[in-house]
């Protein structure tokens, strides 16, 4: 009788392709040994860093780059390497890694840092979820860093999503100001838009001092070695031998995106599981590049408005229909007016469309740019979509409120 006979037949417990799929998810941390391409960028972080070490301030960092050139993958791995080494001299140094564009707000950001250094019984405060005012949150994070750490570590990725960034000025100038005695704080801040810092406050530059560091994106070659280093999730034997290959090309044709060709890869396993195959090949490749796609797009626009996602329907409908790529808002408007006529929508004016679409550019599901006219007569914008027409229009219609536009969206 084997271990499994008495186990819930509704479940499966041999899994016939993975074999650790944890190293294949986007939260895994991999050892040193597995990061491959980032040694220059690697030791750049590590020297603004350093002085952590010793229970000093480190070095305030900006970090640039496209997704998936390893930026959030370094900053972590290397914070990580500098608590332990710390940690030999009893030197307490924590990090708190934050998702700017899921905490965008001032308060929200000071609340997570503050629970995530704090220590209950050391400090003898709490960080409640709500009910505490901005400048609250603010004392309680002093005491939490004073009592709990002798160096913190603010990671804040997608930095440039902040609704205002006086949150910087403040957590530099803690020292400076008499907010913390005890310790000192550390900023990495992260972004792929490298003009960022021209956006800043006044106030801001001036007390903010930093070091700046660009990666660039991964080539073919470093991506087949990304993949390589992650082969042990599959069994033996599973993945055939163009798998990795043709993984590490798709996602090189856009950027060098590490991220990406790990989710196609990851996906392409879970393909070929559900289909019981015994290996997984370049068919599952190319499927799971599909999926890929279409899952980060309906990441981008989760929880937009129905009328934000009518204006991008438009939008992806004229470059279906069109040799162009770059429509002026006036015609994306035009298209948009008669899907929202279509779908009982209010039909927004052209400001309010052409706010939408500021606001999409400004969360990279498309790109606008502003042409001018000539001389003496303005300039308009034009929008492209950043993905496959047929990718955004599948997922927008996963919305059962755009689902009737599959049969006569194209009328």
């Amino acid at each position: 009788m084997s271990a499994n006979d008495d186990r819930d037949p509704l479940f499966q417990y041999d899994d016939p392709v993975f074999a650790d799929e944890r190293l294949l998810e986007i939260t895994h941390l991999p050892g040193p040994d597995r990061i491959v391409g980032r040694d220059e960028q690697m030791q750049r972080v590590a020297d603004a860093l350093n002085p952590a070490i010793f229970g000093s301030e480190p070095n305030h960092l900006f970090i640039f780059g496209k997704t998936g050139t390893g930026k959030s993958l370094i900053s972590r791995s290397v914070t990580q390497r500098v608590i332990s080494e710390a940690g030999r001299d009893d030197i307490v140094v924590k990090y708190a890694f934050i998702d700017c564009g899921e905490q965008n707000t001032e308060a929200s950001v000071i609340k997570t840092i503050a629970q995530l250094v704090n220590e209950p019984e050391a400090s003898g405060i709490s960080v409640p979820d709500r009910g505490l005012g901005t400048g609250d949150y603010y004392k309680r994070l002093w005491e939490a860093i004073d009592h709990c750490t002798d160096v913190t570590i603010v990671i804040l990725d997608e930095i440039d999503m902040l609704e205002n960034d006086e949150v910087l000025r403040k957590l530099s100038r803690a020292g400076e100001n008499r907010r913390i005695s005890d310790s000192s704080i550390g900023i990495i801040g992260i972004s792929n838009k490298i003009d960022f810092p021209d956006h800043l406050s006044e106030r801001v530059k001036s007390s903010l001092s930093r070091d700046e560091l660009v990666f660039s994106p991964y080539d073919a070659n470093q991506l087949v070695e990304i993949l390589e280093k992650r082969r042990d999730a599959f069994h033996d034997g599973v993945l055939s031998d163009d798998v990795i290959p043709l993984t590490a090309a798709l996602a090189a044709q856009e950027h060098g995106d590490a991220r990406k060709a790990i989710d196609i890869l990851r996906n392409a396993g879970r393909i070929a599981k559900k289909q019981n195959a015994t290996r997984v090949t370049a068919d599952h490749v190319r499927d799971a590049k599909e999926k890929t796609e279409a899952d980060r797009f309906n990441e981008l626009i989760e929880g937009s408005p129905q009328q934000a996602k009518a204006i991008l329907y438009s939008l992806t409908l004229l470059t279906e229909n069109s040799s162009e790529k770059e429509f002026p808002t006036k015609i994306i408007y035009n298209q948009y007016k008669s899907i929202a006529r279509q779908l009982n929508f209010d039909v927004l004016s052209e400001r309010r469309v052409q706010e939408i679409l500021q606001e999409q550019n400004f969360l990279n599901v498309i790109q606008s740019e502003r042409e001018g006219r000539g001389r003496g007569r303005g300039a308009h914008a034009k929008h492209r979509l950043l993905e496959n027409p047929s990718i955004v229009k599948k997922v927008l219609l996963r919305d059962s409120r755009l689902a009737v536009l599959e049969d006569d969206g194209d009328e």
